[in-house]
């Protein structure tokens, strides 16, 4: 692979990605949303105030989980379903169609990711300045995390462009996808945990997180926020497993980041197939 071929075009994704008046929207919603959180997030508990960086957090992960990938998938399907005299200038050019995929993937994250990053800086300096830094920490870790969902939900806006024909069908594969990982996937998992000896429940749950990049942000996020004794004794036993709440993140993060490998090496072995 040629990494000059990927960069330049990594570059040009960018640029035409940042120039969209939707991922600069995106950015100014996303701004505004993380604020308006951090202001109003205890107005139940009649409390208005800019909330600490913990408190916000805790706060944006339900936000984060439902925002992101459903902009993740539809900029990704957008960008990746292009119209066919476009798309066979674009894979008629002198480079890999591995290195295309991989080019507008990295732009297209460069450019989103910077829409997250805007949004995340903004409100975490003003509750910086009226709160002060405690629970910074959690708050940088969040946003790491945020990113690696960011990257994972690209993947699989691509790969549900390559797999279908015209963008009304990734589109509505996309959106299937969105609903399946982000409202559905957990009742799925939960009813098969009710089917099965109840002895074994408890690993088919643990198990099943691996199957969903949302709920390993989910509860990636809830262990940074909480520890272990945010889920009680199935929190317990999931530090058990791997040694500590550090080494449970640091899994977690890792299976989502493999969830990206995963999806864009699929989406480029059909990529490689399909008659352009």
């Amino acid at each position: 692979m040629d990494t000059e071929c990927v960069a330049v075009i990594a570059r040009q994704e960018l640029r035409v990605s940042l120039r969209s008046k939707w991922v600069q929207i995106f950015a100014a919603v996303f701004a505004v949303l993380t604020l308006a959180i951090s202001y109003f997030g205890m107005v139940t508990s009649v409390v208005v105030g800019f909330e600490g960086f913990t408190r916000t957090t805790a706060s944006l992960l339900n936000l984060v989980l439902y925002l992101i990938p459903m902009f993740a998938l539809t900029a990704s399907t957008l960008s990746f379903s292009l119209e066919k005299g476009a798309a066979e200038m674009l894979f008629s050019q002198p480079v890999r169609r591995t290195e295309i995929l991989l080019g507008k993937i990295l732009g297209l994250f460069g450019s989103l990711a910077t829409a997250v990053v805007f949004g995340f800086g903004i409100s975490g300096f003003v509750i910086a300045v009226y709160t002060g830094f405690e629970g910074m920490s959690k708050y940088l870790g969040f946003i790491g995390l945020t990113l690696l969902l960011l990257l994972t939900f690209l993947c699989l806006g691509a790969f549900a462009s390559v797999i279908s024909e015209g963008r009304a069908r990734a589109l509505g594969i996309a959106l299937a996808m969105w609903f399946v990982f982000v409202l559905f996937y957990d009742l799925m998992a939960l009813g098969l945990a009710l089917l099965v000896n109840p002895h074994i429940a408890h690993s088919v749950i643990l198990l099943s997180l691996f199957g969903n990049p949302v709920d390993l942000a989910r509860v990636s996020g809830l262990l940074i926020l909480g520890g272990a004794t945010i889920f009680g004794a199935g929190g317990a036993s999931l530090v058990r497993t791997f040694g500590s709440t550090g080494h449970a993140v640091a899994v977690l993060s890792f299976a989502t980041l493999l969830w990206s490998v995963l999806v864009l090496t699929a989406a480029g072995c059909f990529l490689a197939r399909r008659e352009i």
